[in-house]
């Protein structure tokens, strides 16, 4: 199983992060040890003072594929859920300034809560609300409209490098409105109003 994440797909997030908007996907990953499921609780890392959350939505793939072309990406994933991508920014940070890779600061362990998964079905992929709510209050608002590279087109990019097999995750993404995590929060997680995700912080 790996874990696939694209950053900056939304131009508002990177613009509030004072990123450049990116011409291709930016594709980093995951380790296996980062999955929390199950609604588990996070734990606050001691080595960061600034984790912060990223609410994204996370597509399974349901089918194994190499070199997958756009036009039949579609058949590669039929489920969908809501998850969050916590990162140490400051770690981050630090990091990309030297140029080096952003794994300790994105794939430590727990930083990647996913929901439950449900059946995609007929939804319009190119039209899926979601949102990330912190105590009680949402404090990110999205929708697949606004993907700078849309789940196809990231099907079709990944399985050029790696082969894309059943059981992967791809977390497409996160809009505008990360922030501060700390001990005592409370996350949830929704697809249109249905809540797909539940995770306190310890």
């Amino acid at each position: 199983m790996k874990i696939f994440c694209i950053g900056r797909n939304y131009a508002d997030h990177a613009k509030e992060l004072n990123n450049p908007v990116p011409k291709r996907p930016l594709v980093f990953s995951k380790l296996p040890s980062a999955l929390l499921v199950n609604n588990k609780d996070f734990y606050l890392p001691n080595f960061s003072n600034n984790i912060q959350y990223e609410g994204e939505l996370v597509l399974k793939i349901c089918k194994n594929g190499r070199n997958v072309q756009p036009q039949f990406a579609r058949r590669y994933y039929n489920k969908i859920t809501i998850g969050i991508d916590f990162t140490a920014r400051d770690i981050q940070s630090e990091l990309k300034k030297k140029g080096h890779p952003w794994e300790l600061a994105k794939s430590f362990d727990g930083a990647a809560p996913i929901g439950k998964f449900i059946d995609i079905g007929d939804m319009d992929v190119k039209n899926i609300d979601f949102s990330l709510h912190k105590n009680g209050s949402p404090v990110q608002i999205g929708n697949t409209r606004d993907l700078l590279f849309h789940f196809d087109y990231l099907i079709s990019y990944i399985s050029q490098y790696f082969i894309v097999q059943m059981g992967d995750y791809i977390f497409t993404g996160t809009p505008a409105g990360v922030g501060k995590t700390s001990i005592g929060d409370h996350f949830e997680g929704y697809i249109g109003d249905q809540k797909l995700l539940d995770c306190r912080v310890k």
